[in-house]
């Protein structure tokens, strides 16, 4: 591809921006991701009560799916775009549209509004993240970046527990509206702080819009995340609908792939794929976020539906998880900012990982709040050692052009095994729940609140029951968390691109 093909040129590319930028820069982007992060805790924390206000309990699924999927299709494209039209840019779309649709979700007055505004919501929301994460990539390389990375993550950690809590605190002191309306002062701070703070430099030339790979991989992502959330919930697994998106979904990724190899500035550049770097760092970032997330949903079911804590409480109890995770996140942050190395994080992760869900299979209902808690430490620590490690390790694989692009891909393929270890986790918690369902006075859906008012040996039937299932879904991602320490073992002892790397313009080639 000639030069005139490829990617608008940067102004100055070689280079950054001046260093006295980056704390108010920073402090910008980290409202902006605590902003993102915490709008899903809070409003899944507010939705019974919305949905008993607007009176709209059968569409109740539908807030959260019509966000996700938004989201979804928004994130792989937000990279490419920020790396065509400027980062400063997309990112300030995508803040602006967060917060309109906040705002809208605020006043909505049916659930249908709700549901059409959370997915305006989900477009800004699914830029939040990639343009964060692509900007501190443009304003520090890869090396240097890495503690400035550690932070983002640790803010991602720190709101994911906190946010069950403060969405309670929300909805029962200043009403439910407030979970979107409480975006927007914090929202207009980080927008006024990067507007003022941040300067980047501006894109040459006429940007060439990959459209038809745009609707095809939009197309594809919709079909698998609804394929992901419906399949045995809202839909049988062998109904038409299920199989209808099954067969969609690969179907409309081989005609993306067809378009991509053609496009002179494909939305995903498959030459990226070429660096086995970049190609492991993605399937390493799906494993941990199948595992990590999934098994983040499943904790706090143990601790309400086996132990019998309230879900407030429960939040709490899941700090030791946060700790672990902040901790490793912060550690080799320092290191891999110090020496320059990652190559043994992802693996440590994952074989830590492992051994986390093996001794989380363990657990029953008399195991104590002491040896949970341990455990669950130690898979914070196994998720904290690869997070942001993923994503510092595919942009330094590729050409600065292609930072964005790299930033959205290793975001979106983490999201996708989340959706799908959601998916599939669930279906096998729902079987083990159906093994017991001749124990269980009032079948397997019954909420926390409920099983607290039955009988002693109906809450101990219930414990007993979910203890079980529980313990398979566990030991069903174990063999997934050794699969990804295999290939996190082949990726190669590579220094993280430095500053003076990066003056050179290009990835670092014996990556690939």
């Amino acid at each position: 591809m000639s030069r005139a093909q490829s990617a608008p040129a940067v102004d100055g590319a070689e280079s950054p921006p001046p260093r006295k930028q980056a704390v108010p820069v920073f402090i910008g982007l980290m409202l902006a991701m605590l902003l993102g992060t915490l709008d899903t805790q809070i409003v899944a924390t507010a939705m019974p009560t919305i949905s008993g206000d607007l009176g709209g309990v059968v569409q109740f699924a539908w807030v959260s799916t019509a966000y996700l999927l938004t989201f979804s299709v928004a994130t792989p494209l937000y990279g490419k775009l920020g790396d065509l039209f400027g980062r400063k840019r997309v990112f300030l779309f995508a803040i602006a549209i967060f917060l309109v649709g906040s705002a809208l979700c605020g006043a909505a007055g049916s659930m249908t509004q709700l549901i059409v505004f959370r997915a305006v919501q989900g477009v800004g929301g699914g830029g939040l993240t990639v343009s964060i994460f692509a900007i501190l990539g443009d304003l520090f390389s890869p090396r240097e970046g890495a503690r400035y990375q550690s932070y983002a993550t640790a803010t991602f950690a720190v709101s994911s527990v906190s946010g069950p809590v403060l969405g309670g605190l929300i909805t029962d002191h200043l009403g439910w509206r407030w979970a979107f309306f409480i975006n927007m002062p914090v929202g207009a701070i980080a927008l006024l702080m990067v507007i003022a703070f941040l300067s980047l430099p501006d894109r040459r030339g006429t940007p060439r819009v990959d459209y038809v790979g745009i609707v095809t991989l939009g197309g594809a992502v919709s079909c698998l995340v609804l394929l992901t959330n419906w399949a045995g919930t809202a839909y049988a697994w062998g109904s038409t609908v299920i199989i209808g998106l099954a067969v969609a979904a690969p179907a409309l990724g081989l005609l993306w792939f067809a378009a991509e190899r053609r496009a002179a500035e494909p939305v995903v550049p498959l030459r990226m794929f070429g660096s086995s770097t970049f190609t492991l760092s993605n399937i390493v970032a799906f494993i941990g976020g199948f595992i990590s997330i999934g098994a983040l949903n499943y904790l706090a079911l143990y601790l309400q539906m086996v132990t019998g804590t309230s879900p407030q409480n429960a939040g709490l109890l899941m700090l030791p998880m946060t700790a672990g995770m902040l901790l490793a996140t912060m550690t080799t942050g320092h290191f891999m900012a110090k020496t320059g190395q990652y190559k043994w994080y992802p693996a440590a992760s994952m074989a830590t990982s492992a051994l986390a869900l093996y001794l989380l299979s363990t657990m029953t209902s008399s195991t104590s709040f002491a040896v949970a808690s341990a455990f669950m430490a130690m898979l914070g620590l196994g998720a904290g050692l690869s997070q942001q490690v993923t994503v510092l390790a595919s942009q330094s694989a590729v050409e600065p052009r292609d930072i964005g692009a790299a930033t959205s891909t290793v975001t979106f393929t983490r999201m996708l095994g989340t959706s799908i270890g959601a998916s599939a986790l669930g279906a096998i918690l729902n079987n083990g729940l159906a093994d017991h369902a001749s124990n269980l006075s009032h079948g397997a859906s019954i909420s926390p609140e409920a099983v607290r008012r039955l009988p002693p040996p109906a809450q101990d039937a219930y414990a007993s029951a979910f203890a079980d299932s529980l313990s398979t879904v566990f030991l069903t991602a174990l063999p997934l968390a050794l699969a990804g320490l295999a290939f996190a073992l082949f990726l190669k002892k590579l220094p993280l691109r430095s500053r003076r790397d990066r003056r050179a313009g290009g990835p670092d080639r014996s990556a690939s």
